[in-house]
């Protein structure tokens, strides 16, 4: 039987995004996911998953500069320190939504740029090591 996560970045849109937590549960969702939790705090974003029973599916680790077109920092030569920031902050809110999943954004880099796949290799090494127990980061 398949089983669905409300994407909260794309659903209940009409909704501010905490309250979107209460709409998935009340449509019937027993798991959520979005693209980024970092305009809320952690604890606000857990309270709304248990207040609900809901399950935290997944989330994006930080993208950079968003609004700029950024989309990611692990294949970007010489952001190494912002990347290592952000999987730290995104570690902080796995802690507090007990997500299992987060997913590694590689950002705007040539799979032909041999920099870039060895910049990517180093931040998925430091990424997996700074997960605190057996989960996935892809």
């Amino acid at each position: 039987m398949p089983r669905f996560a409300a994407n909260l970045s794309m659903m209940f849109t009409e909704h501010d995004f905490l309250d979107r937590f209460d709409a998935a549960a009340a449509a019937g969702f027993e798991a959520v996911e979005y693209l980024f939790p970092y305009d809320h705090s952690p604890d606000d974003i857990a309270a709304r998953l248990t207040r609900n029973n809901l399950t935290q599916a997944l989330f994006n680790l930080p993208p950079g500069d968003f609004a700029a077109g950024e989309r990611g920092l692990a294949a970007l030569k010489g952001r190494a320190e912002e990347f290592k920031t952000s999987v730290d902050r995104a570690l902080d809110y796995a802690a507090a939504t007990g997500v299992k999943r987060l997913h590694m954004m590689a950002g705007l880099a040539s799979s032909a740029d041999v920099k870039a796949l060895v910049t990517y290799q180093g931040a998925l090494e430091l990424a997996a090591r700074a997960w605190p127990t057996p989960a996935s980061i892809c």
